[in-house]
């Protein structure tokens, strides 16, 4: 699959994934260098922040996907909705073998932000985040996480998740009402004040 840099960002994840399952080793290592960060970040929130954790459901999701890469319908699913859906099984496969860790134990991510202070404003915000998604029911920290952090539509939410999109609304709004009453007392602490 030689093409000019461009070019690549103009071809499909299904394209690429089609074309890996047919022997094109290049399609998959542009599919990986497109998809791995996104699913990596999403995996890492689902977790905790716990990047070591998020970096094997990564690489198991990655590698799920090159299985079935062979057999792939294209037309049937976007590839990083499946992609989505099989990270957010292997975050709540591992979060289920985990429960009654800690959240204080569970490291922060790495924090690249400017200057001391911000950077622990920054930091503080994260875990008050972090801490309050994990106080969601599970569909909710899924739902809510799709949608405000990782940008997905409420119809790919939807697919990830296996229901309606009318299901998703209503689980994102509660999750968002669940985070604002846990979170509002917080608002001066976390550096949100009015003027």
């Amino acid at each position: 699959m030689d093409m000019a840099f461009d070019a690549q960002t103009e071809v499909s994840d299904e394209a690429l994934l089609v074309a890996f399952g047919n022997g094109d080793r290049e399609a998959a290592a542009m599919l990986t260098a497109r998809l791995a960060p996104r699913v990596l970040g999403f995996a890492a929130r689902m977790l905790g922040g716990d990047r070591h954790e998020a970096e094997d459901v990564t690489q198991e999701a990655m590698l799920r996907l090159w299985k079935i890469a062979p057999e792939w319908r294209q037309g049937e699913a976007k590839v990083s909705t499946w992609l989505y859906r099989v990270t957010s099984n292997l975050c709540t496969d591992r979060l289920r073998k985990k429960r009654g860790v800690d959240i204080d134990a569970i490291p922060e991510p790495a924090d690249d932000a400017p200057g001391v202070a911000a950077g622990m404003m920054q930091a503080a915000r994260a875990r008050a985040l972090e801490a309050a998604l994990a106080e969601l029911p599970e569909r909710q920290r899924i739902a809510v996480t799709l949608r405000h952090l990782e940008g997905q539509t409420n119809p790919e939410i939807a697919e990830v998740l296996e229901i309606s999109v009318e299901a998703v609304e209503s689980l994102t709004a509660r999750g968002k009402r669940t985070l604002a009453a846990l979170l509002g007392h917080r608002r001066e602490e976390l550096g949100y004040v009015e003027d």
